[in-house]
């Protein structure tokens, strides 16, 4: 599928003369400069410019200027003198200024879905899937992050005389690391709750994607956002990602297990709280009972959508022997009709990948599973006359574990099928590796398919769903067991992660202890008598 001419948003230009290459026409270089207003590089005036490359035509996108160390501690600053003002305006003003920019994300979906498509190669329904979740992010935290952090009364230590609650204090500033194959999910989704709950921000853009983030910092100022509540950074990696983590309160990081691992590190030499939310080897059981059509069906959505660029994304697919050979027809069936291809429409099922170093893992991947004896049943190669970094979908058999693609991330639209005798072996199979971010079961029998999911040690678990189903109930927490991080985004933990827990206790009498004159042996005999009376009434 090619690029068609076309001049308004939602739809892509061809190569001009002047050989700028193929961009939404709305992508003039005046609009693009205009978001790099929204760059933090007060300290030093930065360190020259960041330009990424465009995957559908692996030309250049637009410069942005990268900062330095200094620059991070510089807004940092800028962030912590403009946090107790955001913090002391009432729940319901924050909220305001995230239902307006709710608004205008809804109005103005066009503009970034191309932005999302420009600089990181996705499929447009990949991309309006990631409007679709901010936008309930922020509707769903504005309404009910109120009642998340309200104060909670609890039993206080001479019930009736004293009183106590636990109060929410947000951390302070928050730094937000976010990667490249979610920019506006990742790098807003966790900016939307830390915000709510008070907090100022330092969010770090990824190289690949800093555009997105930046058009995205534009809006939130149209929204009402003041300027300093909400910094942007941008420049290489680690330099940046380091110091960041050595000035903020708190770091919400989302990336490679590798990477977590030292920002952890780095986090604890400070005694500072991280959440992170890392790397993962996901698995979908297929049970002898599924329905094979929809289980084929949510095995294609889960592996190859995002180009297979995302954390949670299925890797492993475990059948049962009884229906192994008809789900795999099935499978590649389905792999078959998937669309792959370069369009800023909702032409193409699946995109290209990022950039060339991924298409370089993918490929290394499989050719090293092939050399060692795994079987290509659909795809299987890069596809350069799609587009410089597009890979076809891919489906293998007789993956075994001295493979790299066995238990090492693939990041791509790669999947491995895996024959299993039953669930005790399916459930061996999918446990393997020390990853436990995201599974999936398919199974008519849906009780059955619980207990078999409570079994699995990943963070979260879909039933006859590939993998969107609990990443899309915001209202429970999503995050990884193991080697696949600690913490929770959405749900309650996704907002009360951003705040300290302060307990308040109150004395109507004074002192609690025994009051003057009484001898401590009475004191104590009273004590003790409350707590057989307790213990008999079978209070806590």
């Amino acid at each position: 599928m090619t690029l068609a001419e076309s001049t308004a948003p939602g739809a892509a230009t061809s190569a001009t003369s002047d050989g700028s290459g193929f961009r939404p026409s709305w992508f003039t270089d005046h609009r693009l400069a205009s978001l790099t207003r929204w760059v933090a590089v007060p300290a030093s005036g930065g360190d020259g410019a960041l330009t990424a490359t465009a995957p559908y035509d692996a030309r250049p996108t637009a410069p942005v200027p990268a900062g330095v160390p200094a620059d991070v501690a510089a807004a940092v600053d800028l962030a912590r003198g403009a946090q107790p003002a955001w913090a002391e305006l009432p729940f319901d003003e924050r909220a305001a200024v995230v239902l307006r920019f709710h608004d205008l994300l809804v109005e103005r979906q066009d503009e970034v879905m191309d932005l999302i498509q420009w600089e990181m190669g996705k499929a447009r329904f990949h991309a309006w899937q990631e409007v679709l979740q901010v936008a309930n992010l922020a509707r769903h935290y504005a309404r009910r992050g109120a009642s998340y952090l309200a104060d909670r009364k609890v039993r206080g230590a001479m019930p009736g005389l004293t009183s106590v609650r636990e109060v929410r204090m947000p951390k302070g500033v928050v730094g937000i690391i976010s990667p490249w194959n979610y920019p506006l999910y990742l790098g807003v989704g966790d900016a939307i709750p830390a915000l709510l709950a008070g907090n100022t921000l330092v969010g770090k853009a990824d190289p690949q994607t800093p555009l997105t983030l930046l058009w995205t910092r534009a809006l939130m100022a149209e929204a009402g956002l003041p300027e300093h509540v909400w910094q942007v950074v941008a420049g290489p990696g680690a330099p940046i990602g380091e110091a960041l983590v050595d000035h903020v309160d708190y770091v919400s990081f989302t990336g490679s297990t590798a990477t977590g691992r030292a920002v952890a590190e780095r986090a604890a030499r400070r005694l500072i709280g991280a959440s992170l939310e890392l790397g993962g080897k996901n698995p979908l059981i297929v049970r002898a009972d599924a329905d094979l059509d929809v289980a084929a069906r949510g095995t294609v959505a889960a592996a190859f959508a995002n180009t297979g660029q995302m954390c949670i994304h299925i890797e492993r697919v475990v059948v049962d022997g009884a229906v192994y050979e008809e789900f795999r027809e099935r499978l590649l069936a389905h792999t078959s009709g998937q669309r792959l291809g370069q369009a800023f429409d909702f032409g193409c099922d699946v995109g290209s990948l990022a950039s060339e170093a991924q298409l370089e893992k993918v490929t290394a991947h499989v050719a090293d599973a092939v050399a060692k004896g795994a079987t290509v049943l659909a795809g299987g190669r890069a596809r350069p006359d799609i587009g410089p970094y597009c890979y076809a979908p891919t489906v293998l058999e007789g993956v075994t574990e001295e493979m790299d693609l066995c238990l090492g991330e693939t990041f791509g639209p790669v999947v491995a099928l895996y024959r299993s005798s039953g669930d005790e072996e399916a459930l061996r199979i999918a446990n393997q590796g020390s990853a436990g971010l995201s599974a999936s079961v398919f199974s008519r029998d849906l009780a059955g398919a619980d207990q078999l999911a409570r079994r699995i040690r990943a963070g979260s678990v879909n039933i006859n769903d590939g993998a969107a189903l609990a990443a899309g109930s915001i209202e429970a927490g999503m995050g990884g067991m193991g080697d696949s991080g600690l913490g929770r985004r959405h749900g309650p933990e996704g907002i009360r992660k951003y705040t300290e827990s302060q307990t308040i206790a109150a004395s109507r009498i004074g002192p609690v202890g025994p009051p003057p004159g009484m001898a401590l042996e009475r004191f104590v005999g009273m004590g003790n008598g409350q707590l057989r009376l307790l213990r008999r009434l079978r209070v806590r």
